[in-house]
This record gives C-alpha cells, sequence and structure tokens, in this order.
C-alpha cells in the first residue's frame, strides 16, 4: 500500500488547521498514525508511543511554518515565548519520560479523555474572560512547565492549553494564537528529544527506519506537506471568519475519538 500518500495527506490536512487554529494538529496525527501503525504490524504495546513520537517531530516542522507567518503579522509576544521557554523544556522532557514509562493503554486512554475534551472546547468556542495580568517569569516558568507536561502526553503543540492561558492573562485572542504557535517550538523540540531518549531504550522491538519512538518514513512525508499547508492556514486566520472550518474540524475530532474509544472497549 501506498503509505507515503496518506502520510502526506494527513500532513498537508493537519498543517493547514495547524496554522488557521494555534494548533500542531496532533490530535488528528495520534489516531491517523495510530490505525496505520497497526494495519502495518508494529509492536502492539509500542504503536501510541510511536505515533505519538513521530507526531511531536512533525510539529516542529509544522510550528516553523506557522510561526513565520504569525510572526509576519505582528502576532507574536517574543518576550513571553521567552520567559515560558524554560517551563516548556523541563515540563515537555519529563511528560515524554513518563510517557515512556506508561502502558500503551493508559497513554490511549488519557488520548481519548483529551481529544474529547479539546473537541468540546473548540465547539462551545471557551474563551476565559481576561481576568489576571500576565504574571512574572517564576509565574510563566510554573505555566510552561504544566502546558509542556500535558502537551508532551498528547503529542500536541500547546495551543489548546496555552491559548486559553494567554486569553485569561489578558492577552488578546489573534495575538495569543501567534504566540501559541510560536510556543509550539520549544514544545515540539523538547518532546522529540524526550521520545527519541525513551525510545532509544526499546530500539530492538521497534521497526526498522525508526529513531527511539519517531518513524522516520512517516515523519519527512508528513512533515513535508504540513510546512507548505501551514502558511496558508495562519493567513486565513488574519484575514477571514472561520466557523464553518472550526466546525468540520470539531466533527472529525469527535469522530476519531469516538473511534479510538471503541478500538479500545
Amino acid at each position: 500500500m501506498d503509505w507515503w500518500l496518506i502520510y502526506l495527506l494527513t500532513g498537508a490536512f493537519v498543517g493547514f488547521f495547524a496554522g488557521l487554529l494555534g494548533i500542531g494538529g496532533g490530535l488528528i496525527i495520534v489516531p491517523v498514525l495510530v490505525t496505520m501503525f497497526t494495519v502495518q504490524d508494529f509492536p502492539a504495546d509500542r504503536i501510541i508511543h510511536m505515533a505519538l513520537g513521530t507526531t511531536m517531530a512533525t510539529i516542529i516542522f509544522t510550528s516553523i511554518a506557522s510561526l513565520r507567518t504569525h510572526h509576519q503579522h505582528g502576532a507574536v509576544d517574543w518576550q513571553i515565548v521567552k520567559n515560558i521557554t524554560p517551563g516548556i523544556f523541563l515540563g515537555t522532557l519529563g511528560g515524554a519520560t513518563l510517557a515512556g514509562s506508561m502502558t500503551g493503554q493508559l497513554l490511549s486512554i488519557i488520548f481519548v479523555i483529551f481529544i474529547f475534551y479539546a473537541a468540546t472546547q473548540m465547539l462551545l468556542q471557551f474563551r476565559p474572560s481576561p481576568m489576571f495580568q500576565l504574571p512574572g517569569k517564576i509565574g510563566l516558568l510554573l505555566a510552561g512547565t504544566v502546558i509542556g507536561a500535558l502537551s508532551s502526553l498528547v503529542a500536541i503543540g500547546g495551543g489548546l492549553l496555552s491559548v486559553p492561558f494567554l486569553t485569561l492573562c489578558k492577552i488578546k485572542l489573534q495575538r495569543a494564537i501567534g504566540t501559541a504557535a510560536a510556543i509550539g517550538f520549544p514544545i515540539a523540540l523538547a518532546g522529540t528529544i524526550g521520545y527519541v531518549a525513551n525510545g532509544l531504550m526499546q530500539s530492538e522491538t521497534l521497526p526498522n527506519d525508526s529513531l527511539g519512538y519517531i518513524y522516520l518514513p512517516a515523519l519527512i512525508w508528513l512533515a513535508s506537506a504540513s510546512m507548505l499547508t501551514a502558511p496558508l492556514g495562519a493567513r486565513l486566520t488574519h484575514s477571514t471568519k472561520t466557523v464553518i472550518l472550526r466546525t468540520i474540524f470539531v466533527v472529525l475530532l469527535y469522530g476519531l475519538g469516538v473511534r479510538m474509544l471503541i478500538s479500545l472497549i
């Protein structure tokens, strides 16, 4: 079967929505990779780990393409990115290490819970009312640690967590989305390092062409396509309303969540 074509189409789709909504696209990529890796007879107890690791590596490229466009529109607060990044690295590395010690079933349950949470949040378009001033360096360090840890367990770029956090701290929505896209890069980088390091200890049981928990053929095609389409989505954020596209994305998330839930049961 031409797996590369499915990887390519998935990357193009995810890259577009990553740029549009300021997310890393992991909530789409992970279920797709779980299905594909299962069909390819990868080790059953490591499939979710490989899906998470490969997705994290893909988000590196998605976030670069997306943040570049948001930066061109002046929508990235680089001071926030600078102060939150140390916590992001600490939390993401810790989360990836924790994921490596979990069973595939437990990781899958955590992912399914989060995908339903994310879909519901987007469906209701929940935005916390601005209530607080942006915290100082210590506060951003702690926030980054929490965001990074949760993001690495479900392989997301952090947008679904950092956008509400920044909105709560009185950052305007478009600037919050742009800043979240930039924060996605250190999340993805630290998460990739963590999944590679933990996967290397299981290298004898993993498929050929794997680097730790990252399956390189999937990464190459996913990243190539997502880097082309992420800027398109990012530009659309600043030019049109996104209600219809957001609805399509939410429906897809619910469908993927239900499918994974059924497979777990």
